[in-house]
């Protein structure tokens, strides 16, 4: 996931962006199609598919870059919530790895000759303390993974939407000028 979101998000989209923009500002749609074929970011797979919008009204639109955003951001956000899951087991193993340990060293006092019981105690004891330091350890990580991992996922998805919100505007102020009526 690291490579994946790290990969989308260095794209150089606000380049691709102002690109695109300034093409469309230009009124040269065949410029800014061919640029945003050319790029696999995902703010490009937004504008290819508004940009293919007939009549380009602004339900129409806003339905193009919606269902492209969707399309484009799902492979970015796969499995990020199983980190979320591995934490949670995580903490629930170093518990039952904690208890376990726990219930050897309380049953090692009652049943070792009072020689070795400090050494099954300490035994017991020891198993529980790294079980629970393992758990959260793995926890930890897998907690701090989850919330750049989203934070990367929807700082780009911040981008589309703005990026989708210029592209849109721009298209219909173009469409009100071409046919001099007003968009919704």
């Amino acid at each position: 996931r690291f490579i994946v979101l790290g990969r989308a998000a260095g794209l150089n989209g606000r380049k691709l962006v102002e690109d695109i923009v300034r093409c469309v500002s230009r009124h040269d749609i065949a410029g800014a199609r061919k640029l945003s074929r050319l790029s696999d970011a995902p703010a490009a797979q937004v504008a290819a598919a508004m940009l293919l919008v007939k009549d380009a009204d602004l339900p129409r639109l806003q339905a193009a870059a919606d269902d492209a955003a969707t399309l484009a951001l799902s492979p970015l956000s796969r499995r990020v919530p199983h980190l979320n899951v591995l934490a949670n087991v995580a903490t629930l193993l170093g518990l039952l790895g904690t208890i376990s340990g726990l219930i050897t060293a309380f049953s090692a006092v009652g049943a070792a000759d009072p020689a070795q019981r400090s050494a099954f105690m300490a035994a017991g004891i020891s198993t529980a303390l790294n079980a629970t330091a393992f758990g959260l350890i793995t926890a930890i990580f897998a907690m701090i993974a989850h919330s750049v991992l989203a934070n990367k996922a929807n700082k780009i998805l911040e981008e589309i939407d703005e990026f989708g919100v210029k592209l849109i505007d721009l298209l219909s102020a173009r469409r009100y000028r071409a046919t001099g009526q007003k968009t919704d």
